[in-house]
């Protein structure tokens, strides 16, 4: 599935009748939806992020694009953010089974729609610029708003789609700057003082252009071509500057991480703490504006785990709160992961995963055949993996198993990887049952209709068969964890390693009981018997092993 992220800024943040009027357009689009409104009162800013197919998210800009243009009047706008347009600028972002150049085709596409249905003047910067000199947002928006009517007009300043002449209709929209760009995270970071030119001084050391270079006497110096000459910051893809927000009663360094592979969030804030310590003033927290990866947070979560003598083999939940507290996310405003990260806004809820216990039980005891067998296999071995990684964290900075400490994190964390994906496919084999029960539900009047019918219930047959088969492959896995957290992990957890064992070959026979039950139904015999064999090596290697693991634990506790 193509799934590209668009993230418009709009130039009105403190009227919410025109906030929800340009939103309602984005809602109106089918197969689009509506992430995140993240308005604030003192830049006048809203910045919006929605998501969906590629098509489907270019119709929702432009409606947006248009509606803004009608609404906000950049003649009366005031606010603390640079800005030039009433969509300020509008770039679309990667999610998934999509490329940059794909995205920078969707920017053209849309730039062109709306300088020629509009007549708003447009510039294509980032990944989609039409030059060198366009790719950097800020080098575009130079001057603002107030600069345009200055610039239009110029041949350097000749806009990629739109009118070039400054005009009453231009007045009113502005210019608005589509394209093409990574995540990038904006992000502001709170001070314990109401000092913007000290939050400045700290953000000029934060910032890839840095600040000004100047002489004994504090003067600027400039280049022999007069341009002023600057001392470079600490971090790449970091831009930043500091403000003071009242509605927060403090100043903050606003940050814009426009790619967080090269400089993440944690870096910079464990930076910023470090320099307002040169001036007396503390770092109190940190504030996300609009979404952020979930990788973004994994790592920064990690980061501090590590800091903290922490193993990483521990659920993603508590990385993910563990770079929440770290960063202060709460600090002026809720930090919600479930609204904030992008990637939960697309998650599945699954139904069977989501019940309690007692609800999951209530309904395998009933009288449908899903979930059944391939859904408890999955169970089993996702309990399994958890155990493993409970023993591996109860070693994991133990006295007397530091020896042990590397590979223990290593265990726990593919033991939580394994229990993600083993709890995914507890949903995944009653969804692969109920495809096929749909499939026996096709027509079958016609010799066509037969024929489309059989096809049909053979090819989901074949991925009901794969999805235990994929479950005997992880309950192997588990098992192998499981054998070394019983070798080197904590003794005192010893049972509980021995249990995982149990708990994965369970798993492994109950995966392999329904391979081989849904082979009996196929009629390609060359994938069943291929699956078939490979099935039969599988769960010998799982009595191995189990026996193995239930060897070494019984001679353990009888000693």
């Amino acid at each position: 599935m193509k799934l590209v992220e668009c993230v418009p800024n709009f130039s009105e943040g403190q009227d919410k009748a025109k906030i929800d009027a340009v939103c309602a357009e984005i809602k109106k689009i089918a197969g689009v939806r509506l992430l995140d409104v993240d308005p604030g009162y003192a830049t006048n800013r809203t910045v919006v992020t929605f998501a969906g197919s590629p098509e489907n998210t270019l119709e929702a800009a432009f409606q947006a694009i248009k509606k803004a243009a009608e609404v906000i009047d950049m003649r009366a706008h005031k606010g603390e953010h640079p800005r030039q347009g009433a969509t300020d600028v509008c770039p679309f972002v990667p999610i998934s089974g999509i490329t940059m150049e794909e995205c920078a085709e969707l920017a053209r596409k849309l730039g062109k729609r709306v300088g020629d249905e509009l007549k708003i003047p447009v510039y294509l910067y980032e990944a989609a610029a039409s030059r060198p000199e366009r790719k950097n947002l800020a080098d575009i928006r130079a001057g603002e708003y107030e600069a345009i009517s200055k610039k239009l007009g110029k041949p350097d300043w000749k806009p990629d789609f739109g009118p070039d002449k400054w005009s009453g209709s231009v007045a009113k929209t502005g210019v608005t700057v589509i394209g093409a760009r990574q995540f990038l995270i904006a992000y502001n970071i709170n001070l314990n003082t109401t000092s913007v030119p000290r939050a400045k001084d700290i953000a000029f050391a934060l910032r890839e252009r840095g600040r000004l270079k100047r002489d004994a006497e504090g003067n600027k110096i400039v280049d022999s071509q007069g341009n002023n000459v600057y001392v470079p910051g600490m971090f790449k893809e970091c831009k930043a500057t500091g403000w003071y927000i009242p509605e927060y009663n403090r100043a903050q360094i606003t940050i814009n991480l426009t790619d967080f592979h090269v400089t993440p969030t944690h870096a910079v804030f464990d930076a910023a703490v470090k320099e307002g310590e040169k001036y007396g003033i503390r770092v109190t927290g940190s504030e996300i504006v609009g979404m952020v990866p979930k990788q973004a947070m994994i790592e920064t979560g990690l980061h501090y785990l590590k800091k903290q003598g922490g193993s990483a083999g521990v659920p993603e939940g508590d990385i993910i709160q563990m770079a929440i507290m770290s960063l202060g996310l709460s600090d002026v405003s809720h930090f919600d992961p479930a609204k904030k990260i992008i990637e939960r806004q697309f998650m599945e809820k699954p139904m069977l995963a989501n019940m309690t216990v007692t609800d999951f039980t209530n309904e395998l005891s009933r009288n449908s055949p899903a979930p059944g067998g391939g859904s408890v296999a999955a169970l089993a071995g996702s309990l399994s993996a958890a155990l493993t990684s409970m023993v591996a964290a109860l070693t994991h900075g133990k006295k007397g198993y530091e020896k042990y400490n590397d590979e223990m994190e290593k265990i726990g964390v593919d033991a939580q990887n394994m229990k993600d994906a083993l709890m995914k496919a507890i949903d995944d084999d009653t969804e692969a049952f109920n495809k096929v029960m749909a499939c026996f539900g096709m027509p079958k009047t016609t010799d066509d209709e037969k024929a489309k019918r059989t096809a049909a219930i053979q090819e989901a047959t074949k991925g009901a068969t794969l999805v235990p088969f994929t479950v005997l492959e992880n309950s192997i896995n588990c098992l192998k964890v499981a054998n070394v957290a019983a070798e080197h992990g904590n003794q005192n957890s010893l049972s509980d390693a021995g249990v995982a064992a149990l708990m994965a070959r369970a798993a492994a026979y109950g995966a392999y009981y329904n391979v081989l039950i849904n082979l009996k139904s196929l009629s390609d015999k060359k994938w069943s018997d291929d699956i078939h064999k490979k099935a039969d090596e599988k769960i010998a290697e799982a009595d191995k092993l189990a026996g193995d693991v239930q060897k070494l634990v019984v001679q353990k506790l009888k000693n």
